[in-house]
């Protein structure tokens, strides 16, 4: 069982190189435009709320990890790069997993002992003790979750790449109008 399970994991999070040339070469300079400045919006956001990016605002009361940095860049990165996969003909879809990533994100890279609802549940020493070890794992389920995400998605836009009257690849471009 353990073993089937494994096997559908790994199907569902392989993805031929040739569906991610397809599907980012869909994006067009409108949807890069939109993961670029998603990706940026997604690197401010988490950046500032979980004070990885000084801010006159909020005062970080630990000091931030290179693993912080690590699951910080990543989450941008594919952030940006679901948010790139709505724009064109895919269907939407997979917007809460996208969100939960981006959840998990925030509290992987927070301050532990900043967290109210953390400290309010835990304590202090609790926070330091056992929250604070666990966001490598909330970071590395995060990434997951979002890479998950952006597997869906390419599939979703390689799928609508070929809907009737459409064809993969060739030199007019990575989605094409068939001829009759």
């Amino acid at each position: 069982m353990v073993r089937r399970m494994r096997e559908r994991l790994a199907d569902g999070l392989s993805i031929p190189i040739d569906e991610i040339r397809l599907a980012l070469g869909r994006f067009g300079p409108r949807g890069w435009l939109v993961a670029g400045s998603s990706g940026l919006a997604t690197l401010l956001a988490i950046g500032l709320t979980a004070a990885i990016i000084d801010s006159p605002l909020f005062i970080r009361m630990t000091p931030v990890r290179s693993q912080d940095h690590v699951i910080w860049l990543a989450s941008a990165l594919l952030v940006g790069l679901i948010a790139g996969t709505f724009v064109g003909r895919a269907p939407a879809g997979h917007g809460r997993k996208a969100v939960s990533g981006g959840v998990l994100s925030v509290l992987a890279v927070g301050c532990p002992i900043c967290n109210k609802l953390v400290v309010l549940l835990l304590g202090v020493s609790g926070a330091l003790t056992v929250f604070g070890p666990a966001q490598l794992y909330l970071g590395a389920l995060s990434v997951v979750l979002l890479a998950w995400t952006f597997r869906l998605r390419v599939r979703a836009v390689v799928q609508a790449c070929s809907l009737p009257g459409l064809r993969p690849g060739g030199k007019d471009g990575p989605c094409v109008i068939s001829e009759p």
